[in-house]
């Protein structure tokens, strides 16, 4: 069995998550769902989430295809990495918060040895999670 983790927010979950999400998948047997934690999220992207952790988790959990989703860590944000120990860690195409050189140099000094991808973008100019964020704040005035 091939472990494929994946990392993410998902405060507003949209086609282009699935789609990232899907594309992991497809590299193995077993996908491993990270949903980052409230604080990590505040603490990286400097603003909270619109929705807290327990409702992101179980909207990633209601994907059919997610065999297992948990949240992240809150103190050592890779400790669910070698919890788990993936074979292949995906990373979405736009996930700026983490370095794909800078993981894999972590990964190293743990002595893990998951292959790290990025996937491709599915239709960015529309399933952006900032995108819609905005347009939905903007409609509610």
């Amino acid at each position: 069995m091939k472990k494929i983790m994946a990392f993410g927010s998902f405060d507003v979950l949209h086609k282009g998550h699935e789609h990232y999400l899907k594309e992991a998948k497809s590299y193995g047997s077993y996908l491993i769902v990270v949903v980052a934690r409230d604080d990590n999220i505040l603490k990286f992207k400097g603003s909270k989430p619109m929705h807290d952790e327990n409702y992101r988790l179980k909207q990633i959990k209601n994907l059919k295809f997610v065999d297992k989703a948990i949240l992240g860590n809150k103190k050592d944000i890779l400790g669910v990495i070698e919890d788990h120990k993936p074979d292949i860690i995906c990373l979405g195409y736009d996930q700026k918060t983490i370095d794909k050189n800078a993981l894999i140099n972590e990964l190293n000094k743990r002595n893990l040895h998951a292959k790290v991808v990025r996937t491709k973008p599915y239709k960015e100019k529309i399933y952006k999670s900032s995108m819609i964020k905005h347009h939905f704040l903007a409609n509610l005035g």
